[in-house]
């Protein structure tokens, strides 16, 4: 990890938030790696692995204020908090960013779809 870059750094398999917490931020995987996990009951089903440059969060600040999954560290990572405030500033100055957060936001629903069309197949075949 870098001396002194900004972020904070998250150990091995510490939680950033957890699936029901209210959230009023987003992040940006700076170094590293999370990992993003639903947990069902006494069950953790691992949604994907997000690595540098990634966003996640987003939803805290454009919608539900209720996050959706858990999130860790997946080895050592440093992350970038980014707030609602500074989110509209930053889009207001360079639109680009919200086309990029929409990018990274549609390719994780694409592969969340996917996923799910294979499960319902093969649970057609069973």
């Amino acid at each position: 990890m870098v001396t002194g870059a900004l972020g904070r750094v998250y150990r091995d398999g510490e939680v950033v938030f957890r699936q029901g917490d209210e959230g009023d931020c987003l992040y940006v995987v700076q170094e590293g790696k999370v990992e993003v996990i639903s947990e069902q009951g006494d069950r953790e089903v691992r949604l994907t692995i997000l690595e540098k440059d990634d966003s996640f969060g987003e939803m805290a600040i454009v919608g539900s204020k209720i996050r959706s999954a858990t999130v860790r560290a997946f080895g050592s990572a440093r992350l970038l908090t980014v707030d609602k405030k500074t989110f509209l500033r930053r889009i207001h100055e360079d639109p680009s960013i919200a086309y990029r957060i929409v990018l990274g936001m549609s390719r994780r629903i694409r592969a969340l779809s996917d996923e799910l069309a294979r499960l319902k197949a093969l649970k057609q075949v069973d």
